[in-house]
């Protein structure tokens, strides 16, 4: 059986999908890396699809399938790599991949990551000064 493999890069998950995706695959994939991010309480998800040349509509769910799930398990999703012809695709299907964020490269995506977890973190650090200031 084939299988998408999942890489840890610090506090984020990497997966670079090489291959078409057929339904049990993407499924797969779908419970392996929602798996992995509860395991590992990572705090982004990056996922290359650079070469992937068409996405139909089943994969498009799965990848919004993914940021949402993550999101709920503390997680931020960005996809990179996308072809202009998956983009149009993407945009005729009508899948607005809502929770997921997108990057052109490798490079971008990771940037993108870190500065949303950053931002999560100073929330967080803001949310703290403030219970504190209501409890004193």
């Amino acid at each position: 059986m084939d299988k998408i493999p999942i890489l840890r890069m610090g506090a984020f998950l990497l997966v670079t999908i090489q291959v078409d995706l057929y339904d049990r695959l993407a499924l797969n994939l779908e419970a392996d890396l929602v798996q992995m991010v509860n395991k590992t309480s990572a705090k982004g998800v990056l996922i290359d699809i650079s070469a992937v040349s068409i996405v139909d509509s089943f994969m498009g769910r799965i990848i919004g399938n993914i940021a949402s799930m993550s999101k709920i398990l503390d997680a931020e999703t960005v996809v990179v790599g996308m072809q202009p012809a998956v983009a149009i695709t993407l945009i005729e299907l009508g899948l607005p991949l809502k929770g997921v964020h997108t990057a052109l490269d490798m490079e971008k995506g990771m940037n993108l990551l870190k500065s949303m977890i950053d931002e999560t973190e100073e929330e967080a650090d803001e949310d703290e000064m403030s219970d504190d200031l209501i409890t004193e």
